[in-house]
């Protein structure tokens, strides 16, 4: 995969899908995600080495021009963030459940990649606008400690939060509706 995540958000779906297109040709890169976002919104989350983010990410916001909304690049990612964006995390399913929730995509991206570097958790998932009216959210994992922790540090580094729990001995069925 690679060690840098780039995203960009767009106000016009269709502006948006040209830009995915431009992204993905300009350099290697993964295509982690790609989708609509509410309200009406096109976001686009790449992975892979640091050049060639970049390179993608430069053409991708000169194509988007006027219609980019928010960017993001971080570079030497935690190992976590990319299955978590991209839905393919396998994660133990005991120990506590600590939830942040967002006003913006970027801001959860920045926050999850900060709670893995800073305490012994697993990242359970990073939803990312879809079905959640645009705001993004993670969901972790591990011990009482840590998850407080990682909570805590994602807290200090993120703007635009909304809330965020820690659940100390969350049911097994609230892990199954999570996983």
């Amino acid at each position: 995969m690679g060690n840098s995540v780039g995203m960009l958000e767009l106000s016009s779906i269709a502006k948006g899908i040209e830009t995915c297109d431009h992204v993905l040709k300009a350099a290697e890169v993964e295509l982690l995600r790609a989708s609509t976002l509410c309200p009406g919104k096109y976001m686009i989350i790449i992975g892979g080495d640091t050049s060639s983010v970049n390179a993608a990410m430069s053409v991708g916001e000169e194509i988007a021009g006027p219609f980019l909304v928010d960017k993001l690049l971080i570079a030497n990612i935690s190992d976590q963030l990319m299955p978590a964006i991209s839905s393919t995390t396998q994660v133990p399913t005991s120990g506590a459940v600590g939830v942040l929730e967002f006003y913006s995509v970027a801001s959860a991206i920045v926050a999850a990649d900060t709670a893995a570097k800073a305490a012994d958790v697993h990242l359970m998932e990073i939803r990312t606008g879809f079905a959640v009216g645009g705001k993004g959210f993670i969901t972790m994992c591990g011990d009482v400690s840590a998850v407080t922790a990682a909570v805590k540090a994602a807290e200090e580094v993120s703007d635009l939060l909304v809330n965020s729990v820690v659940i100390p001995r969350p049911t097994d069925k609230l892990y199954e509706a999570l996983m």
